[in-house]
């Protein structure tokens, strides 16, 4: 164990911390949506949701009482929908149960939907300096690294291991810079790939340095296995310049965000097969020279769990839906719901 470990890391941070603005506050509810943004998330991505979000919502009680869509159309781009669900549901959680004062206890703050321990710990810490350590991604890597830990990461006896460590190496006077530094140093000193080792305060007593495994750690469990899927959307328009949508209600990534009519396979479908399923799908009938193929993708929309292959296709006319699932909204409206980042990418291209 290196003895002076805290206050090494707390010595490089006050000489390499970036200026961010979550830093320079002890409210909890900033801190809070500044770690949710930031779940799964570079900071150089998340810092401009972290603003908007803030001038949209500069109180609990104005996230509270917006609307979901609103909500999630702000955070489209960032992927990961069940976090921006999830926040706005706390948000609600928070002035009904704790009268609109963000909590700021670990205690409390588990309690809320979408904070784990780790972000528990974050927040508690970096806004109360509660004596909670953090163990995320970045914590994870610099620990295996320098103390040679070779249980993997995502496995229990790897989280209790890597916690049980990250808790004796705790800072009790400093916990909340403690908890920033190690994250710090993780993100700018020793990051995945091409860490600065040269540059490391902890080159001589680093397991990983001295015999080169620096490549190897931290070990994680296989992933989950990714598979494909092939996606054809169906634009529908009419001569009043409408197009038809749906909101999707599966429990999924992509709950409760807006798309076009979808038909979906495991693998690639003719034009003819899709046609059959769109028929199906709508309850009515097509005719297939009015198909248009707008564009199709050549490269794969990459999700955590699968790869999507997607193609767009127009249809031009009047069709009649009967059916509660679908919806026809103005064109100029549709930029006023929140869609997935694949199909904001196709608009992107093809404005409609």
């Amino acid at each position: 164990m290196i003895s002076n470990f805290s206050n090494i890391l707390i010595n490089w941070y006050q000489q390499n911390l970036r200026d961010l603005p979550w830093r320079a506050t002890k409210n909890p509810y900033k801190i809070w949506l500044s770690e949710i943004i930031l779940q799964q998330t570079r900071v150089a991505q998340g810092l401009p949701y972290y603003l908007k979000f803030l001038k949209k919502y500069p109180l609990i009680s104005d996230l509270a009482k917006a609307e979901e869509e609103e909500v999630l159309k702000l955070w489209q781009g960032l992927g990961y929908y069940s976090r921006a669900r999830n926040l706005h549901k706390s948000a609600k959680m928070v002035m009904s149960d704790y009268k609109g004062v963000f909590p700021n206890t670990y205690s409390e703050l588990i309690k809320l939907k979408g904070v784990g321990i780790y972000t528990a710990s974050a927040i508690a810490s970096f806004s109360n300096n509660e004596t909670v350590a953090v163990v995320d991604g970045n914590v994870y890597r610099v620990l295996s690294r320098i103390f040679g830990i070779f249980t993997p990461i995502n496995s229990t006896e790897g989280e209790k291991e890597y916690k049980l460590l990250a808790d004796s190496l705790l800072n009790k006077d400093n916990p909340a810079e403690h908890n920033q530094a190690i994250m710090e140093f993780g993100a700018l000193c020793c990051t995945p790939k091409k860490p600065n080792c040269l540059f490391c305060p902890f080159q001589e007593n680093c397991y990983s340095f001295q015999n080169n495994t620096i490549d190897s750690l931290p070990v994680k469990l296989k992933k989950i296995k990714i598979t494909k899927k092939y996606f054809t959307y169906l634009i529908l328009k009419n001569k009043d310049q409408e197009i038809v949508i749906h909101k999707r209600i599966e429990k999924d990534i992509w709950q409760h965000l807006y798309e076009f009519p979808l038909v979906t396979s495991n693998t690639k479908t003719t034009l003819k097969t899709s046609i059959k399923n769109f028929e199906i799908l709508l309850k009515t009938t097509l005719k297939p020279k009015k198909f248009k193929l707008i564009h199709e993708f050549e490269k794969p929309h990459k999700l955590s769990h699968q790869h999507i292959y997607a193609q767009f296709y127009e249809y031009v006319g009047n069709i009649e839906l009967n059916l509660e699932s679908f919806q026809k909204v103005s064109i100029n409206d549709f930029n006023n719901y929140p869609i997935p980042v694949l199909i904001s990418k196709f608009v992107d291209k093809h404005p409609l």
